[in-house]
């Protein structure tokens, strides 16, 4: 809405309205925005979750009872209400009304509708799993789906969305319909990832906050036609307005880690978790690194990739385990780590893996 102000930057009276032109000014407009919105809002927000109850069930009671702090089931959840609001807010203020505001803000919404379903089963009828695992699947998929068949078809940017890219490699390793598919699978894993991890105090939050960084520099970089050339990665019109969009993301985790920080007086629930690793996974498609994502999001992984693998050992090998317990936080919490400790050397990793992936840009 505030791109309409740069058509009066003719004017000499106006002339200092062409920053408006810039997206490095708009993304800081739209990260402020939105940091301001959750701090502002963040205690209404509070009271208003603990009047309605909004506390969900341990996700481990019954079951490794030893993780289950009974101070915390009484922490609300569904604080990812407050953080949707304020991305949606700054982007919507700050972006350029094209498509891809559109295609960004729409996941973002239907990603939170979904997670707050599952949250409301959650709180309303103290089901620990929320809605059955298989239709929170199913609902995943097809807002993942809808979301990158549009960015396929996008006239100036689709072409490239049919391309697949790796680090390393210059050219696209190859095109076609499973590129699709693969950018659809990222999407969603990125989604359950940032939900697994989702676990302790600001963890998420914190570790959001870098993966977010590294591709907001990627899409900078890759909407920008002399930085793309010179990095030999694809050059894509328009996708420099993602960096807004990111930094929108970026503001409102800043600000809620300002309540979820230990102890925690709000948790984001699936509301926050499913939007904000969806849109770490349309990000990725977006500049087309999927391949990436497993660097920048190298902490997800770890979450994630722990408990796949210790489902797998433990079926094939009739109830051995690789970890003490899963997801992987609980497995230094079980050798001893503080929740401190393993939150902020969990965002520690997260940054050397924003760096680690930055720096792969210049090796082509």
């Amino acid at each position: 809405m505030f791109y309409f102000l740069s058509l009066f930057s003719h004017s000499h009276e106006w002339g200092f309205l062409r920053l408006f032109n810039y997206v490095s000014f708009r993304a800081g407009g739209a990260a402020a925005t939105a940091f301001l919105t959750v701090i502002l809002l963040g205690p209404t927000t509070v009271r208003m979750l603990k009047t309605f109850r909004a506390t969900a069930p341990s996700r481990y009671g019954g079951v490794v009872e030893e993780f289950v702090n009974a101070q915390k089931d009484k922490t609300p959840s569904m604080g990812g209400v407050l953080m949707i609001l304020a991305i949606l807010l700054g982007a919507l203020l700050w972006m350029r009304p094209i498509e891809l505001n559109w295609i960004l803000s729409g996941a973002t919404l239907l990603l939170g509708l979904l997670g707050f379903a599952d949250d409301f089963a959650k709180v309303a009828y103290r089901r620990r799993d929320g809605i059955p695992g298989k239709v929170k699947l199913l609902g995943q998929f097809l807002i993942a789906g809808a979301a990158v068949m549009w960015l396929f078809y996008l006239p100036d940017i689709g072409p490239y969305m049919r391309q697949f890219y790796v680090p390393f490699l210059q050219a696209p390793l190859f095109t076609g319909t499973w590129v699709a598919v693969i950018a659809v699978l990222a999407v969603v894993g990125a989604s359950n990832a940032v939900n697994l991890t989702d676990g302790k105090d600001g963890l998420s939050t914190g570790c959001m906050i870098f993966a977010t960084i590294a591709y907001a520099a990627i899409a900078y970089l890759a909407g920008h036609r002399v930085f793309a050339e010179y990095l030999l990665i694809p050059y894509l019109p328009g996708a420099s307005e993602a960096v807004v969009f990111a930094a929108a993301v970026i503001g409102s985790c800043i600000g809620f880690l300002w309540y979820n920080c230990h102890p925690a007086a709000m948790f984001m629930g699936d509301t926050g978790s499913l939007a904000l690793g969806g849109i770490i996974g349309l990000l990725a498609v977006l500049v087309r690194q999927e391949v990436l994502l497993v660097v920048v999001g190298g902490v997800f992984i770890m979450e994630i990739g722990s408990v796949m693998l210790q489902v797998t050992f433990f079926k094939l090998t009739g109830g051995k385990r690789i970890f003490l317990c899963t997801p992987i936080h609980h497995h230094f919490e079980k050798l001893g780590w503080t929740e401190t400790q393993i939150v902020v050397r969990f965002w520690i990793l997260a940054g050397i893996f924003a760096l680690l992936a930055l720096a792969t840009l210049k090796l082509r």
